[in-house]
């Protein structure tokens, strides 16, 4: 008997027209994974709410799966061609 697949909750902080948000963007929907996107273009609650989580990470993208920062737009790549991402998402 397997395990039920159970689908990691993804986030991710960006801002209005940056481009490496988009390239984030544009693999998860390649991937069709569901996101919750947090846009912090103006600061605010949410932009001191992702540096609390992920200290240190000034930039956007900010991504996390499963409340673990997995980092920018970069380190989603990374793991994309490295062959993790899709076990890290559940897709696996």
């Amino acid at each position: 008997m397997s395990e039920p697949n159970t689908t990691p909750k993804v986030e991710m902080y960006t801002k209005w027209g940056c481009p490496y948000c988009a390239r984030a963007k544009a693999l998860l929907d390649q991937k069709a994974v569901a996101y919750e996107e947090y846009d912090v273009t103006m600061g605010g609650p949410k932009k001191a709410e992702m540096m609390e989580r992920a200290p240190g990470h000034s930039t956007v993208p900010s991504i996390f799966v499963d409340g673990m920062h997995i980092g920018g737009s970069d380190d989603l790549a990374a793991l994309h061609r490295q062959g993790k991402l899709d076990m890290l998402l559940g897709k696996a």
